[in-house]
């Protein structure tokens, strides 16, 4: 049937969204349409990656609140594009090696990948400092301006979606943020203080990158 995929896609987005409620680890979700596992290293990988974009300070930190989660179901989901095959010859071989079957790209290979070949073959069991450094190494290649003909680095992808996770979580939107629901009152002019929190409930004042 032409819609047996679509289907089946629902069915598995359903049953991902069921064992996060009920508890189940992410990881032990299977998405069978495309022969795809997240691992137990994958998550704890991603985990820890999420927690050097967003540390803790006087709120936790993204790894403490989930955002790896998140991030997981949001490309099971091709949240942002991230189920569209990915453009063909003109990308370089670090990106096309994580390339499914059907073009799409493998995003938690690619970082896997990529964080272990930056920490001498184990990201996860590098010091932190070497943690730190093969994180920021990436953050700082992937927002370099290389010209308008440059391959996007799967980079951003991914640490967008971590900060979309934080900043529409309990913590980074009332804690992290300031919140006021809205509409509230207008107040055309307004004094400004350094230090002070953005509001989560105005999407325009929040930056994510």
């Amino acid at each position: 049937m032409a819609d047996t995929g679509l289907a089946r896609r629902e069915l598995l987005g359903g049953a991902a969204l069921f064992a996060m409620a009920v508890g189940v680890p992410v990881a032990a979700v299977r998405w069978t349409d495309t022969a795809e596992v997240v691992t137990d290293r994958q998550r704890a990988l991603l985990r820890d990656v999420a927690q050097r974009v967003l540390p803790r300070t006087t709120t936790p930190g993204a790894g403490e609140i989930g955002a790896h989660d998140f991030v997981i179901l949001a490309l099971a989901h091709g949240l942002d594009g991230t189920r569209a095959p990915a453009a063909g010859a003109a990308l370089p071989a670090t990106i096309t090696r994580h390339q499914r079957r059907d073009g799409t790209l493998d995003y938690l290979d690619w970082l896997e990948w990529q964080l272990d070949a930056a920490t001498h073959g184990d990201y996860l069991a590098a010091p932190p400092a070497g943690r730190e450094a093969a994180v920021a190494a990436i953050d700082k290649a992937a927002f370099a301006d290389a010209g308008p003909d440059a391959v996007e680095s799967p980079w951003r992808k991914l640490k967008g979606l971590i900060l979309t996770a934080y900043y529409t979580s309990e913590v980074g939107g009332s804690r992290e943020l300031q919140y006021e629901l809205v509409p509230g009152r207008w107040d055309a002019d307004i004094p400004y203080i350094p230090g002070s929190r953005a509001w989560s409930s105005d999407w325009t004042a929040v930056e994510f990158s």
